[in-house]
């Protein structure tokens, strides 16, 4: 669903010193960034920002960087970094299609792919941020035997992924169809998560490692 144009999204990001316009620049210098060693976990998709702001919350020792091409959503993440003075979180309003501008090889721990489109269509697949050509792209910018978290309440594109990953190289580590909260007592319920419990639908759950030879 397309939200409607926030004309102020932005302007007032340009504003927050914690927005990232022209993240190219940033490529490889990330730790510099966040002027520590700290693991940095990416967010593709972010949205309004729920998943990745309550994890920093919970995890002042890791860094976070949110992406979101959608300006409209991610404003409203944005706000949130200034509203909890949360400095281990980044955000940038970039199509994930370019993401090997933005990040260095071996530069992130670890991946976050919630409730992407998922792209029915045999023609438009390809857009998935798990497809394939995505995944190649990730294992470049992922260290070595660190992890992608992917949820989503579509079944085919979770069975279908199961695939990508497995013909990308991946180990699966986690293969759920039906994620119970209860036996996930770390996860972050996400608006769109919420929406989709609330209508029944099963969460499918998998965690992949990046495995290298």
């Amino acid at each position: 669903m397309r939200l409607r144009k926030k004309h102020f999204a932005i302007p007032e990001m340009n504003e927050n010193p914690y927005v990232y316009f022209n993240g190219q620049e940033n490529k490889g210098k990330w730790k510099e960034i966040f002027q520590n060693d700290n693991p940095i976990y990416l967010e593709i998709g972010a949205g309004k920002g729920t998943f990745t702001i309550e994890s920093a919350k919970r995890n002042k020792d890791i860094n976070y960087i949110m992406v979101d091409i959608e300006t409209n959503a991610l404003i409203y993440a944005t706000r949130k970094i200034l509203d909890e003075k949360l400095t281990n979180v980044r955000a940038m309003p970039i199509n994930a299609e370019n993401i090997l501008d933005y990040f260095e090889k071996d530069e992130l721990d670890r991946i976050y792919i919630n409730f992407c489109n998922p792209w029915p269509k045999l023609r438009h697949k390809k857009r998935r941020l798990t497809y394939p050509r995505f995944l190649e792209k990730y294992k470049i910018i992922l260290k070595p035997k660190s992890q992608i978290y992917f949820k989503t309440d579509d079944l085919e594109l979770f069975e279908e992924s199961l695939d990508y990953f497995k013909d990308s190289g991946f180990s699966t580590l986690i293969e759920d169809f039906d994620m119970k909260l209860e036996e996930y007592p770390q996860n972050i319920v996400t608006e769109y998560e919420s929406k989709f419990r609330g209508l029944g639908e099963k969460i499918k759950f998998g965690v992949f490692e990046h495995y290298v030879n």
